[in-house]
Formats: C-alpha cells, sequence, structure tokens
C-alpha cells in the first residue's frame, strides 16, 4: 500500500502532463491537416512566412500549391499554407468611427 502512495504523485503528474500538452498538440495537428485537405482553387490564403496569395493550382504528387502573388506565381509546399485570408476578412468587424 505505501509503494502505491509513492507513485501518485508520479502518475498524477503524467496525467496532467498528457491533458495540458499532449493532447492539444494531437488537437492542433489534427486540425491542420484537415485544413490542409479542404483547400481548393480560389481561396485566398496566408502562407506561414506571411505572402499573401490565391491558389491557383495543386500538385498532389509533389504535395504543393501554385500561388498567385502580386509578383507572379510562386509555388509553395502545401504545409505552409497558414490560414485561409477570405475567412479571416469575413470574421473581422468593421472599425466604429
Amino acid at each position: 500500500m505505501e509503494n502505491l502512495t509513492s507513485f501518485l504523485p508520479f502518475i498524477a503528474i503524467i496525467i496532467i502532463f498528457y491533458f495540458f500538452m499532449i493532447r492539444p498538440q494531437q488537437k492542433r495537428q489534427k486540425e491542420e491537416k484537415n485544413f490542409s485537405e479542404n483547400l481548393k482553387k480560389g481561396d485566398r490564403v496566408i502562407t506561414k512566412s506571411g505572402m499573401h496569395g490565391k491558389i491557383v493550382d495543386f500538385s498532389e504528387k509533389l504535395n504543393t500549391v501554385i500561388i498567385e502573388t502580386g509578383a507572379g506565381k510562386i509555388t509553395f509546399e502545401r504545409s505552409s499554407i497558414s490560414s485561409e485570408l477570405s475567412k479571416q476578412l469575413n470574421t473581422t468587424t468593421p472599425k466604429e468611427n
């Protein structure tokens, strides 16, 4: 019985570590994967480096996205897309004067 009580703090730390570190990270990775899979032509996006553009084409073989920007067309890895700009524009509220 004494051995079990000496392991309780260790077990509690493992449980807390799981719920505050591992589980949220797994959820975030799942959301990023779903976002990446649901991209489509015409979506206005922002890359992780801050480049804004519109998706023109995909290369499933290379897992890349071709984005049209003001400078021309640029190829990015699918994982480098940070967020969809059109969703951000729709969720922001106009500033009050």
